[in-house]
């Protein structure tokens, strides 16, 4: 946890590998001291059929799954660095965006839990 899903037009890729956009969200992500460094995840999924106002217009979106207890500043906050990285990455691509929505902690379960607990 966090995880941080980036769906975007293949074409992007053109001007960055997935492993430096990886890279570069991870790194924003952590300096925003919200999570613990070794918990947060981000991927990258290209797309080359999409529609954009009707249009193939390239475009990047990043959802960001987070589990709650952050402020609505915090995570207005952490899509505002988000955005601004990749504005700067990609200056010429006019569709960039970000959300976070909130994981329940009373609905989550993942491995470890599993592990730690007699069943």
């Amino acid at each position: 946890m966090p995880h941080f899903i980036i769906d975007c037009s293949q074409s992007i890729l053109a001007y960055h590998d997935e492993d430096t956009i990886n890279e570069q969200i991870y790194h924003t992500v952590n300096a925003s001291g919200l999570f613990a460094e070794h918990e947060i995840k981000v991927r990258v999924n290209p797309y080359n059929r999409y529609l954009v106002g009707n249009k193939q217009h390239e475009f990047i979106h990043v959802f960001g799954h987070i589990m709650e207890g952050r402020t609505t500043a915090q995570k207005a906050e952490l899509s505002k660095v988000i955005v601004t990285k990749l504005t700067q990455m990609f200056p010429h691509i006019d569709n960039i965006a970000m959300n976070v929505s909130d994981f329940e902690k009373a609905t989550y379960c993942n491995k470890n839990q599993l592990e730690n607990k007699e069943v």
